[in-house]
């Protein structure tokens, strides 16, 4: 089973960013309050503080989840470490939902690579605005799943 390298980690990093104190959602301000890597879910809310190694471990855990879960939908189509980098870090940021029943995973799972890199795209409105980090974000992911 592929699992995301340390390229893919470095990715998720860069755009994520790791800060200690719990904080809002950017598009909404409010819910998912989110704290660490990127990290979301029961528990995390306002005034929630943790140290560097929770955040670390939150972070390690997290990937090993997001690749397991990301595997299983890819199935057993051909996919480079690059396009799994990338699909992983697009599912970390959107969800599992999302990523789920995107029009990226149909295409990429029917060898579709050249029209499911174009997907990454429409992927960067966070409710309901479009977002500088998130064009960012989607065309770092786009470079990667075409392995450069």
């Amino acid at each position: 089973m592929l699992k995301v390298d340390a390229a893919g980690e470095k990715l998720i990093k860069s755009f994520e960013g790791c800060k200690l104190a719990a904080y809002p959602d950017p598009a909404t301000g409010g819910e998912p309050w989110t704290i660490g890597w990127g990290s979301t879910g029961p528990g995390i809310r306002k005034g929630v503080i943790w140290t560097q190694a929770q955040a670390d471990a939150r972070f390690s855990a997290d990937i090993v989840k997001f690749a397991a879960l990301v595997a299983a939908k890819i199935g057993d189509a051909p996919t480079t470490q690059g396009q799994f980098n990338a699909c992983v870090s697009l599912a970390y940021n959107i969800g599992m939902g999302g990523f789920g029943q995107s029009t990226l995973l149909r295409l990429h799972r029917d060898g579709d690579y050249d029209d499911a890199v174009k997907q990454f795209a429409r992927w960067c409105n966070a409710n309901g605005r479009r977002m500088t980090g998130l064009v960012r974000r989607r065309e770092a992911e786009a470079k990667m799943y075409r392995g450069k």
